[in-house]
């Protein structure tokens, strides 16, 4: 099955404690703080695999989760980082925010990318030790990696894209200009996926060649399996746009021509100005040669280069690749989408954010910014907790629940604290 979108979630690991520790050794009375600081969390690292061609690896797996940091330890040691979490995605990824929808990073001519940061590790109490506080039983907390829900588009890296209806003979070209073994069948919708080929010129020259299947009418909107594939034109420096022009179908050619066109203008303006030649293949069993007249004078009067041809047969194929290779040497390369991704910052949470509620005599606080001051308060330590005291009150919180009512001997409870207010 071929998968070239997927919605994945991804988060960078937490960074470890720092400890509280004293050194203890014989003789040596006082040796003072050595607490060590916490590893660092582990990244998320997109890296590209050239052996891979789809997202089928995250059909069934959406969460990825890089290593948290290990604990600082006595001693001054360090506590081990985070391992990386490296994800493999084909070249030609496109990776965007699934909330914005803003592209993060373009994985064309690149081969990594470190999409989630970790968080850094908390300092171990030897940081805060002071002239005046010689013996801080409190450390920094680690914190937590960066978290993105994100999208996985896949968007071929290839020259030139053959378009056009089912059955016109896209595929057959494919096969006869490239090594590319691709289903063919008198039948519609027997191409199922994109498929891709390399295209050989004179001594040293190729470019590739990319049939996308199943564009119709109402493909832009979702109808069909056009939906699907428009975006592997996105990349494409030139299309070929093949037209039946047998009447075997009994359809109109320039309907044909227009209704495809219409459909690349409304997925993407850009796309339908995208240097465009007209294939008019199957003249081998052109059945309206008057019809097939009207079409070459609808073509040309509208500007388009226009090659006869018979993919099947192989007639005006080869002139139809030269004029390609000499095209695409005045274009410009395949495009790569530039980064307008905002990162947002980390959530830090501010004391006017946090909610608090009232039962009877006990008042419940919750937050992130007092989730975050918590981790690094030691409760056991007399000094630390005047330090969380202090900050509370210099944030207004205090202040906040007395114009809430809050009266002395009330119990506050903040997650697996709670301690009793006294004016």
């Amino acid at each position: 099955m071929f998968v070239d979108r997927a919605e994945v979630s991804v988060k960078a690991g937490k960074g470890g404690n720092g400890a509280v520790s004293f050194h203890r050794e014989k003789y040596i009375s006082a040796g003072g703080p050595d607490g060590g600081d916490g590893g660092r969390g582990g990244s998320v690292i997109i890296s590209v695999d050239t052996n891979m061609s789809t997202l089928m690896d995250f059909r069934y797996k959406r969460k990825y989760t890089a290593g948290n940091g290990a604990d600082g330890t006595a001693n001054n040691k360090s506590g081990k980082d985070g391992k990386d979490l490296t994800i493999r995605v084909p070249e030609g990824t496109v990776i965007r925010d699934k909330e914005t929808g803003a592209v993060i990073v373009d994985m064309s001519g690149i081969k990594e990318f470190r999409l989630a940061r970790g968080g850094n590790g908390g300092w171990g109490n030897r940081h805060f030790a002071t002239p005046t506080r010689q013996a801080p039983r409190f450390a920094k907390g680690g914190l937590s990696g960066e978290e993105l829900e994100i999208v996985l588009e896949l968007k071929l890296l290839a020259d030139v894209g053959l378009i056009g209806y089912p059955n016109v003979g896209k595929s057959t070209l494919l096969s006869v200009v490239s090594k590319a073994n691709p289903k063919i069948a008198d039948y519609h919708f027997t191409t199922l996926f994109p498929n891709l080929g390399v295209v050989y010129f004179g001594e040293e020259g190729s470019f590739i060649l990319a049939d996308i299947p199943g564009i119709i009418e109402g493909a832009s909107g979702g109808a069909g399996l056009g939906h699907d594939f428009l975006r592997h034109i996105d990349r494409c420096r030139l299309i070929i746009h093949v037209v039946d022009i047998s009447g075997s179908e009994g359809r109109d050619p320039i309907e044909d021509f227009e209704t495809i066109n219409e459909e690349l203008k409304k997925y993407s303006p850009d796309l339908a100005q995208r240097p465009q030649i007209v294939a008019a293949n199957k003249i081998d069993i052109a059945q309206d040669l008057e019809q097939t007249e009207r079409f070459m004078k609808y073509i040309k009067s509208h500007g388009y280069e226009l090659f006869v041809i018979s993919a099947a047969a192989g007639t005006g194929v080869r002139e139809l690749v030269n004029h390609i290779a000499a095209k695409l040497n005045g274009l410009p390369p395949i495009t790569v989408f530039e980064t307008d991704y905002v990162p947002k910052p980390r959530i830090q949470g501010s004391p006017e954010d946090l909610e608090v509620e009232n039962f009877d005599d006990v008042w419940t606080i919750e937050g992130i910014w007092i989730e975050r001051l918590m981790q690094n308060v030691n409760f056991s330590d007399y000094e630390s907790r005047m330090y969380f005291d202090r900050v509370l009150r210099n944030a207004g919180v205090y202040k906040r629940l007395e114009e809430m009512g809050i009266t002395d001997g009330d119990t506050i409870s903040i997650y697996n604290v709670e301690f009793e207010y006294s004016e």
